[in-house]
């Protein structure tokens, strides 16, 4: 089987029980690329603030193929370039992941966060994701 191949996927690939999977996302999607689709994140941080999921049950980043990295990839880029073009105050951008408990990770469904900042957005946005940390963000 292809592992693009949803068709036949195992329980443990596709779980009901997951708020991620496939078939309890698939009416949020926003844009798809082979085996990774986009959606809004439900808790953003910042307007147009989105999540990059594979479609098949991974439980995070390290845990994804080299296919869905390279799609994510692709769509990240995608989603980029499409949030920059709709709005204009966007400057740049955070791209994140969470892994493991400790790491912040509440949802065990591989996703990628990538979140539009805007200039005066924050204080001092200076150290970015070394933020996850508050006392090493400036350095």
């Amino acid at each position: 089987m292809d592992e693009k191949d949803f068709r036949n996927f195992t329980p443990a690939q596709l779980r009901p029980d997951c708020p991620f999977c496939y078939e309890n996302i698939k009416s949020e999607i926003i844009a798809r690329h082979d085996s990774v689709c986009a959606i809004n994140d439900k808790y953003p941080v910042a307007k147009n603030h989105i999540l990059i999921v594979p479609v098949k049950h991974s439980e995070d980043f390290f845990s994804l193929t080299a296919d869905e990295r390279r799609d994510a990839e692709k769509l990240l880029l995608i989603m980029k370039k499409r949030i920059s073009q709709k709005d204009s105050s966007v400057t740049g951008f955070n791209i994140g992941t969470n892994c493991g408990k400790s790491a912040g990770q509440t949802v065990f469904h591989a996703h990628i966060h990538l979140i539009p900042r805007r200039d005066g957005d924050t204080p001092e946005p200076r150290g970015g994701v070394r933020g996850v940390i508050p006392d090493k963000m400036s350095y």
